[in-house]
């Protein structure tokens, strides 16, 4: 039996709240399922809340209310928060990324995320 887990985009206001909405929406309340992407890839592999067999999809609601919270601006602030503290050898390449986030170009965090949990999830998402 197929399970579903429903993320409630109305209450993603930002990156750190998304962990916080996903995290409840696998784990329960306090739920952890990875605080940046490359951990969220990892949790979708099972073990962390998630059938091992892979039988589960996300439902996103209010997918819209996220996009614009993980839009553009978002992206940018996180973008510069990794920029803080990235090795000299990666800050050409998120300079980049940010400045085209600035411009309102480049893929959102939105977009990244859908695509992780397509890529690395079941591939069932859900956007309503």
């Amino acid at each position: 039996m197929t399970v579903t887990y429903v993320i409630d985009g109305a209450r993603v206001t930002g990156l750190d709240r998304f962990w916080d909405v996903i995290g409840e929406a696998v784990n329960g309340t306090g739920g952890y399922f990875g605080r940046n992407l490359d951990a969220l890839a990892d949790c979708l592999h099972g073990g962390m809340g998630t059938p091992d067999d892979g039988d589960y999809v996300f439902e996103w609601r209010d997918h819209a209310d996220s996009a614009r919270a993980l839009g553009h601006e978002e992206t940018a602030r996180q973008l510069r928060r990794r920029l803080e503290r990235a090795d000299p050898s990666n800050r050409a390449a998120l300079r980049h990324r940010l400045d085209e986030a600035l411009a309102g170009r480049g893929p959102t965090l939105f977009e990244q995320i859908v695509e992780i949990l397509r890529d690395d999830g079941p591939g069932a998402v859900r956007l309503v």
